[in-house]
């Protein structure tokens, strides 16, 4: 954490968690009211429903339906104060490395800082170099949707597939869905990740060549997926152009930093899209890897989008932390995941739109938290990140909210809605906000014996019918989806995500997790595709797995 003597990047002995005198206090207050429901909340304050929210950057927050008190949100505060917040916050602006394992900044902040804003990394300014990448992508993105951008035979580009994994992927195609009511409807975007061969081979099953445009998203130009289902798409573009080499050029750009390997491939670099170290592939969805977000919606509504996402940092960064939306929301994460054991969050959007929104928050959320180990190398002895999951309203009411309602687990729930509909057809939207104001109040206050029994309900069919309430949840409101929405919602739930980092002493910024299997995977390929036995040297399972898996592949 950053102090006025030590640098917020230094690693250095923290501080073990629980022994903090916040967390403490929490402890104890936490043994206090842990049995208290929110009927009796709500029921001793009347003016709490108004009083526990929020309006930041353009989102009303709603955290009256959780199991808190004013002391509740005191203690907390005062634990964001214990662990130096403000510092660290202040520490990820200006560009330290915060990044301590990969000794890099953390500023995908700088994405969307307006021009003529000054972020140092380095010594170097890099909003300039961020404004220069965002330049040549509108003139990309204005060149295909104009039908300027021929294809190799002089056809237009009219289908575009992004080819990436990871933040490469989850960002685009969830950005894509989200601002789809906007995208330009005469050009078909499919978005490619996994390295199962069904992905790609559907994606292009009812494609010309002659009118696709494959985005290669990869930093380094190497990752085994995205190069896989990249070699695919050539290998399919040229037996659809007539085997020409040069048609590649008219047909791929690359979103990347390997300039030599991406003209290796046959792409012309001056149509490679840079990014930077300093920007983590799970916070890059508004860099150059949301090149094909921009050829959707247009360059306006991405500007729109950085700016909304801009408005949340600022909010963040300079809001008090009780009127602070990420701030809030992160620690009240901390108060369910590390004191009540609840260590998942469904997220529920009630919008189609943001279908894909609860699978890009589980990278967000989980390669950020997903962390057994502080800052120095100390293993927690506390819960890091939770189960992020979720999946649209109203559909999710008639699969999971079952265990939601009356199961035994305790599962926090973020409810995000909006007052305007892009889509007015009758009552529908009015239909689904009252579902949404249903399902927290049902939740918070539930239904007692008493109250079933006075329906007429037998006794034997009593307990069955019982909700037992207390479970609680967030609503957040917009006006409308937007594309400056979007980032704002994003934003919101980055920035929680560095809250709670804060708070547990990990590096929210790294994602060695992902390695080991990786690497492992290398080693087994080749065991899998030698034509001779191999000598294998791996457990019995993965052994067995592996000679079995070669003899039903051998042919007749």
């Amino acid at each position: 954490m950053a102090s006025a003597t030590r640098p917020a990047t230094e690693t250095r002995s923290i501080s073990p968690l629980i022994q903090r005198s916040a967390w403490k206090a929490l402890k104890t207050h936490f043994d206090s009211i842990r049995e208290v429901h929110l009927r009796e909340l709500f029921a001793k304050d009347p003016s709490r429903g108004e009083r526990m929210t929020v309006d930041g950057a353009g989102l009303f927050l709603d955290y009256s339906k959780n199991r808190i008190t004013g002391d509740t949100v005191k203690l907390l505060l005062q634990l964001a104060e214990e662990l130096g917040l403000a510092a660290r916050i202040e520490a990820m602006f200006r560009g330290e490395k915060i990044n301590v394992t990969e000794k890099r900044a953390v500023l995908h902040i700088a994405l969307r800082a307006p021009k003529g804003s000054s972020i140092v990394v380095d010594g170097a300014n890099v909003v300039p170099e961020v404004h220069a990448v965002l330049d040549k992508m509108e003139a990309f993105a204005d060149r295909v949707r104009s039908g300027e951008w021929k294809g190799h035979t002089g056809k237009r580009i009219r289908n575009i597939i992004n080819i990436g994994i990871g933040g490469s992927d989850l960002g685009p195609v969830m950005a894509y869905e989200a601002l789809r009511h906007y995208s330009d409807r005469s050009l078909t975007f499919r978005f490619v990740s996994n390295v199962d061969g069904t992905d790609f081979a559907e994606a292009v099953q009812d494609l010309d060549p002659a009118e696709t445009l494959f985005i290669i998203s990869s930093k380094t130009f190497t990752t085994l997926e995205t190069m896989t289902n990249a070699h695919s798409a050539r290998d399919w573009s040229l037996a659809g152009l007539g085997g020409d080499e040069k048609s590649v050029a008219k047909h791929f750009v690359a979103v990347s930093t390997n300039s030599s390997e991406v003209a290796k491939f046959g792409i012309d670099t001056a149509n490679m899209f840079e990014f930077w170290d300093w920007v983590g592939g799970r916070y890059s969805m508004d860099s150059a890897i949301g090149l094909s977000t921009m050829v959707a919606v247009g360059p306006e509504n991405f500007r729109a989008m950085l700016d909304g996402f801009h408005q949340m940092d600022e909010h963040f960064r300079t809001a008090p932390f009780e009127r602070n939306l990420p701030v809030l929301i992160g620690l009240l994460g901390i108060w369910y995941n590390n004191f009540f054991g609840a260590h998942t969050v469904a997220v529920l959007p009630y919008e189609q739109y943001l279908k894909r929104f609860p699978a890009y928050l589980q990278q967000l959320t989980m390669e950020s938290n997903g962390k057994h180990v502080t800052l120095d190398g100390a293993h927690v002895d506390y819960a890091t990140g939770p189960i992020y999951w979720g999946e649209p309203g109203t559909n999710g009411q008639h699969s999971f909210y079952q265990l939601i309602h009356q199961g035994t687990n305790l599962i926090p729930c973020d409810f995000i809605a909006f007052t305007e509909t892009l889509n007015e057809l009758g009552r529908h939207h009015d239909m689904l906000i009252a579902n949404v104001f249903a399902q927290t109040e049902a939740l918070a206050f539930g239904k007692t014996a008493e109250q079933v029994k006075s329906e007429g309900t037998p006794d034997w069919l009593v307990p069955h019918r019982v909700f037992e309430g207390n479970r609680p949840s967030n609503t957040i409101l917009a006006d409308r989806l937007t594309p400056q929405t979007l980032g704002k919602l994003v934003a919101l739930y980055e920035h929680s995500v560095f809250t709670q980092g804060t708070i547990w002493q990990i590096n929210s910024f790294d994602q060695w997790g992902v390695e080991l299997g990786k690497a492992l995977a290398q080693r087994i390929i080749p065991e899998l595709e030698n034509a001779v036995e191999p000598a294998l040297k791996h457990d019995s399972s993965t052994n067995n797995l592996i000679r079995r898996y070669r003899q039903r592949r051998q042919k007749p």
